[in-house]
């Protein structure tokens, strides 16, 4: 075992119910490995157990967004710097095989190498809570849609005196003229003696029940929708200021950057996490040239699409722009390529960041 002088870095490989760590020494030599619980006590006891080895200089988590997501909370509210590692290396997989030690290893090398160098998102303060609730919105109004459908679909079978009276309405005065549909009775067995009946109150059933489960929804999309307005809005006035960012792009661009929107260190960085970065791809004698990044994330990068679409059409500079630069032979493609560029260093100085201590 190292002095207690040595600085040591860790690698924490996470599981469901499990996490597998390794501490490695500046050298890179593996100075032991071992299995903590994925509970609070464990988190103690891994950072107890690597410590006993040395000083920890950092620690590589993988998932630091799901299954490491605690574990990463625990470590930072410790004071250690956490480095967040999701790419394995893959050659090294190739080579030596596959297991929670040999992860959590890699892990640690990937750390000590820095190739793995990203600040996980702190999941601690009021953006965690507008991602879950816009998670959850999304769920709602996914289940919202597929009740819709299946009512409809249901509708459009049913027997001609119900269909007629109801295939002509809108969505909404169509879901609250089946919450009024009441069959003729509970017990569908009573009515099998009469099978034209028995289907139209059959169908009356499921349309009543279907419209009750899309109201109920309906309700619960609404009731989020306030909740998301009110903590956007809080968090990130100056965002809402900009032209063509309203809460749900602002909500995207908060979820993006995380709580700790410091963790970004330039507009260059916020761009590349965005997408709007171009890509070198020079070779040889072909220099200058760049290609369009397919990386980042792309919720973030649809936001800027849409943000630019709204300035095209309605923010008279942007229009300005747009004719200056079409006069100067570039497509449409390429100036919307430009603007979501300019308009990512716009909202990286726009982020809200947390107060000087």
């Amino acid at each position: 075992m190292a002095t207690e002088s040595a600085t040591v870095i860790g690698g924490v490989d996470t599981h469901k119910h499990t996490h597998y760590a390794a501490v490695l020494d500046e050298l890179g030599r593996l100075l032991g490995h071992q299995e903590f619980p994925a509970t609070d006590k464990g988190y103690h006891d891994l950072l107890t157990w690597m410590g006993s080895h040395g000083e920890i200089r950092a620690i590589g988590v993988e998932s630091t967004g799901s299954f490491g997501a605690a574990l990463t909370r625990a470590l930072t509210a410790a004071g250690q710097r956490v480095v967040e590692v999701n790419r394995p290396n893959r050659l090294a997989r190739r080579m030596d095989g596959k297991s929670d030690r040999l992860d959590s290893e890699q892990i640690a090398r990937s750390v000590l190498g820095q190739t793995s160098t990203a600040v996980p998102k702190s999941k601690s303060g009021m953006v965690e809570v507008i991602r879950t609730l816009r998670v959850t919105r999304t769920s709602a109004v996914k289940a919202r849609t597929q009740a819709f459908n299946t009512l409809w679909g249901v509708m459009i079978g049913a027997p001609s005196p119900l269909r007629d009276e109801l295939v002509e309405l809108s969505k909404r005065t169509l879901v609250n003229r089946c919450l009024q549909l009441r069959p003729e009775t509970e017990n569908l067995l009573e009515l099998t003696h009469d099978p034209h009946r028995l289907l139209t109150a059959g169908i009356a059933t499921s349309l009543h029940d279907l419209a009750r489960r899309w109201k109920a929804l309906d309700e619960e999309v609404k009731s989020l929708n306030r909740q998301i307005t009110s903590l956007v809005s809080a968090a990130a006035p100056a965002l809402l200021e900009l032209h063509g960012v309203g809460v749900e792009l602002a909500g995207q661009f908060l979820v993006t950057s995380g709580d700790n929107a410091d963790r970004i260190r330039s507009e260059a960085a916020f761009a590349k996490l965005c997408g709007v970065a171009p890509q070198p791809a020079s070779s040889g004698r072909t220099t200058g040239r760049h290609r369009l990044s397919r990386g980042g994330d792309r919720a973030a990068n649809s936001a800027l699409y849409i943000v630019t679409i709204v300035r095209m059409r309605h923010h008279q500079p942007t229009r300005d722009y747009v004719e200056r630069r079409s006069a100067e032979g570039l497509s449409k493609r390429e100036i919307i390529r430009c603007l979501k560029r300019y308009i990512a260093r716009e909202i990286y100085a726009h982020l809200p960041r947390p107060a000087a201590s």
